[in-house]
């Protein structure tokens, strides 16, 4: 397993970002997905997308942290997008019946 993970933020415009995530999402990692997305959130911020095309494997606390990602954007008033899901992590949000909470898009547009 990956423990290194990166990231690329795009900004489309004020309103709207795309943070590419790269490596494996784990226990280990997770907490600098948080780091990354947690700023991300704002009253400002009207869509947070978060391209996963590179993500191989994401545990639950992986999961969690999108989770928060979520909460996140429904306290702001924004919208929250997840892209590019892995046959192997798209299993895991249809196990956790996430696949109809989150909005996933099959690839980032």
């Amino acid at each position: 397993m990956n423990v290194k993970l990166t990231f690329k933020r795009e900004d489309r415009d004020n309103q709207a970002v795309l943070l590419r995530v790269k490596g494996d999402v784990t226990i280990h990692t997770s907490p600098r997905l948080r780091e990354e997305l947690k700023p991300l959130f704002s009253a400002s911020m009207k869509e947070v997308h978060v391209a996963l095309d590179d993500v191989g494997f994401m545990d639950s606390s992986g999961i969690a942290t999108l989770v928060e990602g979520l909460q996140w954007a429904r306290m702001t008033g924004g919208h929250f997008v997840l892209s590019g899901l892995s046959e192997n992590v798209r299993d895991v949000f249809e196990l956790a019946k996430l696949d109809t909470v989150f909005d996933i898009e099959d690839s980032t547009a």
